[in-house]
């Protein structure tokens, strides 16, 4: 187990070290267990290797990228935000209204899209007030962090949970009979947008903004609306027995993901009578993402041969006790720490099998049911990238727009919005959390 834990924590390390390579870094990693395995140090084949893949979870981010990318393309959440920003009397409002349409649209588009979407229209009211645009970029980039977790297809951590457990679409909202992660990420989504207006309260000049963008095509948004409705109904399929079909209903999320993908891309080339559309579409998946999430997927599953998963779910277990709350409350601070500096894919990816371990040792060996360490490990994971300029690839995005428009981002002006946001919805979000599910 030594080996394995020291090759784990390396390869963990050089993926924090070397970015921008993280996805070979983390394949490397995979091979090195494969390998271990045919030495037979450890009992790992590469049959075991691939059933350790998700490919349901890898088919359901690629097509939900290039739907985004469609979506994107469409024109039609530039042209959202101008309708909002018509109705809105100051600055104050218009950085909120921004900062809700943001969190709205990454419940269900990846956060750094989201961003990509909503940041021309925060930098193109800032221009217009002659006002600094980092602030309302800035609190663009949190919200849109924070949303990601409220439903299955938010974020890739969402994805990775649901993937893990085998929640659906609708387990995010109500599950179990209890109320999902959803009213937990709304409610502090509602403290955070507290916090952002009494930040900007100051902001009081008035806005003016003319509805001009013209959608150029509406399907794309009616294939977002119809993935969303898809996933829905598909998590009330009931489960056949074996062979084809429940081969397609473990992959059932991922076809209708990619299945609408491709009839949008197929679409737009008929209509432009070219491949065009579809190469675009194709260039557009982030596919940096999707080898990182492929190679963990092998990684962690030879890690936990090797013991280190149960080793760590013991040291949880006992720093906790046996007490739910300690281990909550050690989950989320624990996730939000290191979510403020490290990328929470791998971070997520890992924690997952280690809070399964750790929730069959309590109750005296006799395990109590996971659902809510699950929760606050995604709540802290996500929210807590919130803390700090690298905690979060939206944050990335964000400051990387107002760079290359010649803008000027201090730690201290990204500090001055992100801990008082963070805060307030991390202290909403967890403490709902533990209202609905530990009590």
């Amino acid at each position: 187990m030594t080996l394995a834990l020291s090759l784990f924590v390396l390869f963990y390390i050089l993926m924090l070290a070397v970015q921008q390579y993280r996805p070979w870094v983390a394949l490397g990693g995979a091979g090195a267990f494969l390998l271990l395995g045919k030495l037979g140090v450890y009992d790992f084949t590469l049959a075991d290797a691939a059933r350790a893949v998700d490919f349901n979870v890898l088919l359901m981010m690629a097509g939900m990228m290039g739907t985004v990318f469609l979506f994107i393309q469409s024109k039609m959440p530039a042209r959202l935000a101008e309708e909002l920003i018509a109705h809105v009397p100051d600055v104050r409002w218009a950085v909120s209204v921004l900062a809700l349409l943001a969190g709205f649209i990454s419940a269900f588009v990846d956060n750094v899209a989201t961003v990509l979407m909503v940041a021309p229209v925060g930098l193109a009211i800032a221009r217009r007030l002659k006002l600094s645009p980092v602030p309302v970029l800035i609190a663009i980039a949190v919200s849109s962090n924070l949303q990601g977790a409220a439903t299955l297809v938010g974020d890739t951590t969402s994805i990775l949970l649901g993937g893990f457990t085998g929640m659906n679409f609708f387990d995010f909202f109500w599950m179990e009979g209890r109320p999902g992660i959803f009213w937990s990420v709304e409610l502090g989504a509602l403290a955070s947008l507290g916090v952002l207006f009494w930040l900007f309260r100051d902001q009081r000049q008035p806005v003016h903004v003319a509805v001009e963008t013209e959608v150029e095509d509406d399907v794309p948004t009616a294939l977002l609306l119809l993935t969303v409705g898809l996933l829905i109904a598909a998590s009330f399929l009931p489960e056949p027995s074996g062979g084809v079909l429940h081969l397609l209903y473990t992959l059932r999320s991922g076809l209708v993901c990619m299945g609408l993908c491709l009839f949008g891309a197929a679409r737009a080339c008929w209509r432009s009578r070219s491949l065009k559309p579809l190469a675009e579409t194709f260039r557009a998946l982030d596919y940096d993402t999707l080898l990182l999430l492929f190679s963990l997927f092998i990684l962690l599953e030879g890690v936990s041969r090797a013991g280190v998963i149960d080793a760590a779910a013991q040291l949880f277990h006992s720093a906790a006790g046996d007490e739910p709350l300690h281990l909550y409350l050690l989950l989320v601070a624990a996730s939000v720490g290191l979510s403020a500096f490290i990328d929470n894919i791998p971070y997520v990816a890992a924690m997952l099998p280690v809070v399964q371990g750790v929730a069959a040792l309590m109750n005296g060996g006799a395990g109590i049911e996971p659902e809510l360490f699950y929760f606050g490990l995604l709540t802290g994971a996500t929210l807590g990238g919130n803390l700090t300029p690298i905690g979060a690839s939206a944050n990335i995005a964000a400051i990387g727009i107002l760079r290359k428009n010649s803008e000027t981002v201090r730690t201290r002006d990204f500090l001055r919005i992100g801990v008082p946001f963070t805060l307030a919805a991390v202290l909403v979000g967890a403490g709902s959390l533990w209202l609905f599910w530990g009590i």
